[in-house]
Formats: C-alpha cells, sequence, structure tokens
C-alpha cells in the first residue's frame, strides 16, 4: 500500500487475535416525550410548530435505546447496543403511518400520523412502543487511513473469528473512497458471523464461511462462492452501500454457493 489518492489496498489478515475488551454502555433514558414529535413535529396551544432535532434518540419501553438520523438522503438507526448502522426505507401505510424498512424490506421502525410508534427488534419482534428521549450525534463514516483500515479489519477478523471458534481471515481491496465504507462493512460482517453463532441451527451456516473479502462494486451486495464471503460496497451510497447483518446472514441462510 502506498497510500497515493489512486493506490489501492490489499491486506490479508490471518492471525488469530487476542479477544478485544467490548464495553456496552446503557444510558439512562431521559424523560422521554412522543417519537410523533421527532418525526412530524407537534404544536403548541397556539399554532407555533416545533421541530424536533433532526438526529434524536429514542428509548423503547422495554429500555431499548437508538438513535435515528434523519438528516441525511436515507434515514439511519444505530441501537445503543450494536455497532452496526442500520439504512432504511421509509414507506407509507395505511392511515398515514410511515414504516421504515430494512435491505430485506422487514419493517424495523413505525411511526402513525396520530403519534404512536413501534420499534422491532430481534428480541421484541411484535414490536415495541418508543419515545423521544432527546438530541443524539448524527450518524457518519470517519475518515480512514490506511492504517485505521487494517484496524479495522484485524477487530473484524478477531470478532468474526472467536464467535465462529476458527480463523476467519479478512481481505480487502479499498481506494481512498471506499476505505471508510469498507471498515464498516467489515464491523457489520463481524455482526453477522457472530449473530449466526448463537444459536446451534444458525451456527452451523459458518461452515459455509472460510474467509470473508471485501471489494468496491456498482451496488451493495453479498454472495458465497468456494467458501469465500464476498462483500460488496457501492462507496456513492454511504453508509446504504453496504449490506446489512441481517442480508448477510440470509445470504449464508441459502442453500448452495452463489
Amino acid at each position: 500500500m502506498t497510500g497515493e489518492p489512486a493506490a489501492f489496498l490489499r491486506g490479508v489478515l490471518a492471525a488469530a487475535i487476542c479477544a478485544l475488551a467490548m464495553g456496552i454502555s446503557d444510558a439512562a433514558a431521559a424523560q422521554p416525550g412522543n417519537l410523533r414529535d421527532g418525526l412530524f413535529g407537534r404544536r403548541a396551544p397556539d399554532g407555533r410548530q416545533f421541530t424536533a432535532p433532526p438526529v434524536a434518540r429514542y428509548v423503547s419501553e422495554d429500555g431499548v435505546g437508538f438513535v435515528l438520523d434523519r438528516s441525511q438522503t436515507r434515514p439511519l438507526l444505530k441501537f445503543d447496543n450494536s455497532p452496526e448502522v442500520w439504512a432504511l426505507h421509509p414507506q407509507p401505510a395505511p392511515r398515514g403511518d410511515v414504516i421504515y424498512k430494512n435491505d430485506l424490506g422487514e419493517p424495523v421502525l413505525r411511526a402513525t400520523r396520530l403519534g404512536g410508534v413501534t420499534v422491532f427488534t430481534e428480541r421484541r419482534p411484535d414490536g415495541s412502543a418508543a419515545a423521544l428521549a432527546g438530541g443524539g450525534t448524527p450518524l457518519r463514516l470517519a475518515t480512514l487511513g490506511p492504517q485505521a483500515l487494517l484496524e479495522k479489519l484485524a477487530q473484524a477478523s478477531a470478532r468474526a473469528s472467536r464467535a465462529a471458534r476458527r480463523l476467519i481471515p479478512f481481505d480487502a481491496e479499498a481506494s481512498p473512497a471506499s476505505s471508510a465504507l469498507i471498515a464498516d462493512a467489515a464491523i457489520v460482517t463481524s455482526e453477522a458471523v457472530v449473530r449466526m453463532s448463537r444459536t446451534p441451527r444458525s451456527r452451523g451456516l459458518l461452515d459455509r464461511i472460510r474467509r470473508v473479502r471485501l471489494v468496491e462494486g456498482r451496488r451493495a451486495g453479498a454472495e458465497i462462492t468456494n467458501g469465500t464471503l464476498l462483500i460488496m460496497v457501492a462507496p456513492q451510497q454511504g453508509l446504504a452501500g453496504r449490506p446489512s447483518s441481517e442480508r448477510i446472514v440470509a445470504v449464508a441462510n441459502t442453500p448452495g454457493d452463489h
């Protein structure tokens, strides 16, 4: 790697790395308001419009916190206890509701015109009511140099290898324009591996993945061929330009290489 603007990064990481300390902090919920206020705004008694911050934090009734960032072309959502940022597709629903879906078309968030809100999680697939709890920090990709990208790939490889109980090397081919997105995609891929390792049934899916390779492409995607999980990213689409962990799990769950 030269570090020059047009240079390409080719790195192969094949070492078992010591377990990383991963602290998960549970932020205390602030005084909640209504999520409708954050999505649609609210009016004072005299008719003035109050505009909630375009980036705000919410807390569900069972204590799950998340940040919703509506300041960009695509809404983004990040749960407090996960490194993954979800790029959402808002879609109109009956009675004026809005449903925010992931890249598999599954609902992540639903907001009603009258102010009711439901967030869908793995623990609460039927949904849990959520409320506005204050401002948040915009969800952005950080600029990365070559060394920082290598470190992110190493972290992803280490996390995936621990979950699989064997080495899963990560290698990448990146340009300066794609380095940050490829680093994020590597972390999301490791998240998918961790999810697959949690139950005996899904753990069997890991046998299909011997290594992970991340490259630039015209659109986001994932496929498995001859034991290689190929992750394709589209830098021009920002955080929406890489597959979610849900899509990666779905690809691993599809019979046969493709």
